[in-house]
């Protein structure tokens, strides 16, 4: 059955108007403008924006904290609200990822997903609309329905994770849910936090997830993560995330159906309160991470390029920083994957994608604005 935390409000609550190798978070000096080997035009500045993603005719969504989903001309010089979600935006809540559907160029079908109150406190929740004329020249967001929700909703306002990625053939979809400052539901079988999820495009459990012939939750692809903020795919069909860890230990992981990724159990990071967790080892039983970082980068918003801009990073995986305020470059050769470049930029950086061209753009959340947008182009 479809979930309705959405579907069921009034339209008009919805809808609104018209160089070095890797390096240490915080290290002393900047890098000058003109060792990065980009450059940097902004092309537009938002109020604590989460995710950006680019629709097939170019035009730019940028989901805000607050609940705002925009629509942005692919010039930064139009911008149109088209709509207000009721989200809870306490803390790490908010409205967060958004991603066109596969065949968005003919059904107009956008997914997102926020934070939501509910039976027993808060949880992530995947939501889907679809663009339609509003009938004064622009657009809004319209046929609002929440697909799927997290198991269970609890206390607390943080590791929400809710991104979003599409199969590379288009038929499910795959979802990341935090484990809430828990700790535990990310090694319990029956809840959905902690764990990467497989679903169908209507949010129901995807058929063949490997796990739930072991008594897990049907949805469950992946388990035992903390706050999964980032999850793409690579050209050859492969499934990579990046997660925040504990005090270090922030990771990129490559997604195997059915692994356990280990936490809260084995990390390479420590307690907030100098408490040891044992680092990941060989024959443990956890799947390791194949990239880690200590100090961390803070991980936010993954992307893996595929254009020719930048012709020398085809296939590599790009990482927002927010902590580190950082573009983060890492090297993937096939399964394997290794630190290359982590670039100053003076802003937390919270979402990065690959433009229609082959630009790389980034949002920031803080720092030099409330949150400007910024294209990437070879120097």
């Amino acid at each position: 059955m479809r979930l309705t935390l959405l579907a069921t409000l009034p339209l008009a609550l919805l809808a609104g108007a018209g160089a070095p190798s890797i390096a240490a978070a915080g290290q002393a000096g900047e890098t000058p403008p003109s060792a990065k080997p980009f450059r940097e035009t902004v092309i537009a500045d938002f109020v604590s924006p989460w995710a950006i993603a680019f629709l097939p005719d170019e035009r730019i969504l940028v989901t805000e904290k607050a609940g705002q989903m925009i629509l942005l001309s692919a010039d930064g010089k139009r911008r149109q609200t088209i709509a207000t979600l009721p989200v809870d935006s306490a803390g790490q809540g908010g409205l967060m990822d958004v991603v066109p559907a596969p065949d968005s160029a003919t059904s107009r079908r956008i997914y997102f997903s926020y934070s939501a109150k509910g039976a027993g406190g808060k949880g992530v929740v995947l939501a889907r609309g679809r663009l339609r004329d509003d009938g004064r020249g622009g657009d809004r967001l319209g046929e609002i329905e929440a697909v799927f929700q997290a198991r269970p909703f609890v206390a607390g306002d943080g590791h929400y994770s809710g991104r979003i990625a599409f199969a590379p053939d288009g038929q499910s979809l795959f979802f990341t849910n935090g484990e809430r400052q828990k700790f535990t539901p990310a090694q319990d079988p029956q809840a959905t936090l902690g764990k990467v999820l497989r679903l169908t495009l209507d949010g129901k459990p995807a058929p063949g997830n490997p796990l739930a012939v072991k008594g897990f939750a049907p949805e469950v692809w992946s388990y035992g993560h903390r706050n999964l903020l980032g999850i793409a795919f690579d050209g050859a069909g492969r499934l990579w995330e990046q997660e925040m860890g504990p005090k270090g230990g922030d990771e990129l992981n490559l997604i195997l159906p059915g692994r356990n990724y280990g936490w809260p159990t084995v990390s390479n990071g420590s307690h907030y309160d100098g408490r040891d967790i044992p680092d990941h080892a060989p024959g443990d039983g956890y799947e390791p991470p194949k990239v880690w970082w200590n100090p961390v980068i803070s991980p936010g918003g993954l992307m893996i390029y595929s254009g020719n801009l930048f012709p020398q990073w085809k296939g590599d995986a790009f990482i927002g920083g927010l902590s580190s305020q950082s573009l983060v470059h890492v090297d993937l050769d096939g399964q394997t994957a290794g630190k290359a470049d982590q670039w100053p930029m003076g802003a937390r950086i919270r979402d990065v994608d690959q433009g229609p061209d082959g630009a790389i753009w980034l949002i920031e959340d803080g720092g030099k604005s409330a949150g400007r947008l910024i294209r990437l182009t070879p120097r």
